[in-house]
């Protein structure tokens, strides 16, 4: 922050400002739905599906040509997620940062790595849980399938430290997985590409279920009347317009923060000094990172099992889901949501917790 001094009556101006300018403006109000019937179809008119149950049902969502799935490569991409040896010292595995049991993240601010290397960004590991649903990887959205974002952390020195050839020797000297490889793939040595391939495609069954899935299914009983009040709130204030897909979100890039208020870079303090506010975020810009291009444009993050993955935002510097919430009515939607509504948005969000299908 950097301080200036102005004069008393510029000061009292803009303390006007601040404090007067929103009453000048009528509350929003948001569309209700008459029924459960009425809120279900809403959701699901706008793409915002149930995670299918069934191998089949998966293979329509996930499966792509470019990394056919079969249940042999599936088996092998799970051995290879959690196995040490994709990293230098063989103490770290996908599954390290990952946890699946924990929201698929690692509920650090910042990602910690080899030898405890911390991001040097300082940013915040997204889940890897429902990813696969995405159509982009990473907070920048730089990679656009978990096949592509596979190769990232193994090669990052602040991460698993690794490169292709390491990879490469270390899993050819190993006859049994020398020979999963090579009925899977058909070929007889272990390739880095084949390394992503197979992780991806385990990847592409950690899609979760759970009671908001339920709902959609037909369920009314599966979430409480605040969920469905928080549901619709989420449909009808917009929210629904970044977060969507069956994943309720990733599905675009986004500017964040998308509005800026007066208050945000004025601040009164005593006897007319000011502080001028530096971060471009309405919390602190904790490694400096802004985004794609560094123009704060931002993967939308998935928020399904998002009460599992604090703390928030890209550089895990909100600890609290109400505040998240606070935050993202506010510079997102331009209607900072009251505590009642921030009440009931979270209680949705508590329906998108779910449990790994068993594929």
């Amino acid at each position: 922050m950097k301080r200036y001094t102005l004069p008393l009556f510029i000061t009292v101006a803009v303390v006007a400002l601040i404090l007067f300018l929103p009453h000048l403006f009528p509350q929003r109000t948001f569309r209700t739905f008459a029924s459960d019937e009425a809120l279900r179809q809403a959701a699901l008119s706008r793409n915002m599906l149930p995670v299918p149950q069934s191998y089949e049902a998966l293979l329509d969502v996930v499966d792509t040509p470019d990394n056919p799935l079969n249940r042999k490569k599936i088996s092998l991409g799970k051995a290879l997620f959690f196995d040490p040896r994709l990293s230098k010292d063989m103490t770290i595995s996908c599954a390290s940062c990952h946890k699946l049991s924990e929201g698929g993240d690692d509920n650090l601010p910042a990602a910690v790595g080899y030898k405890g290397r911390v991001n040097p960004l300082h940013l915040n590991s997204p889940t890897v849980l429902n990813a696969a649903l995405a159509k982009a990887q990473f907070w920048d959205g730089r990679a656009a399938t978990v096949e592509e974002q596979v190769g990232g952390p193994i090669q990052a020195p602040f991460e698993m430290n690794m490169t292709p050839k390491e990879v490469e020797a270390r899993l050819n000297a190993d006859a049994a997985m020398r020979q999963r490889f090579e009925t899977v793939f058909g070929e007889s040595s272990v390739t880095f590409t084949n390394v992503r391939k197979a992780i991806g495609a385990y990847e592409r069954t950690l899609l979760t279920h759970g009671s908001y899935d339920r709902f959609l299914e037909g369920n009314n009983s599966a979430i409480s009347p605040a969920a469905k009040r928080g549901l619709g709130l989420f449909i009808s204030a917009g929210c629904k317009g970044c977060h969507t897909g069956m994943s309720v979100g990733g599905q675009s890039i986004q500017k964040f923060p998308l509005r800026h208020y007066v208050s945000d870079y004025v601040g009164l303090l005593f006897k007319g000094n000011i502080q001028i506010k530096e971060s471009p975020f309405p919390f602190e810009n904790r490694g400096g990172f802004k985004g794609r291009g560094g123009e704060l444009r931002f993967r939308v993050p998935i928020l399904r099992n998002i009460t599992r993955t604090a703390p928030y935002f890209h550089n895990g510097s909100v600890k609290r889901l109400e505040e998240a919430v606070r935050i993202m009515s506010k510079y997102q939607i331009g209607h900072e949501f009251t505590p009642e509504q921030i009440d009931d948005i979270v209680a949705f969000l508590k329906t998108l917790e779910g449990e790994l299908v068993d594929y």
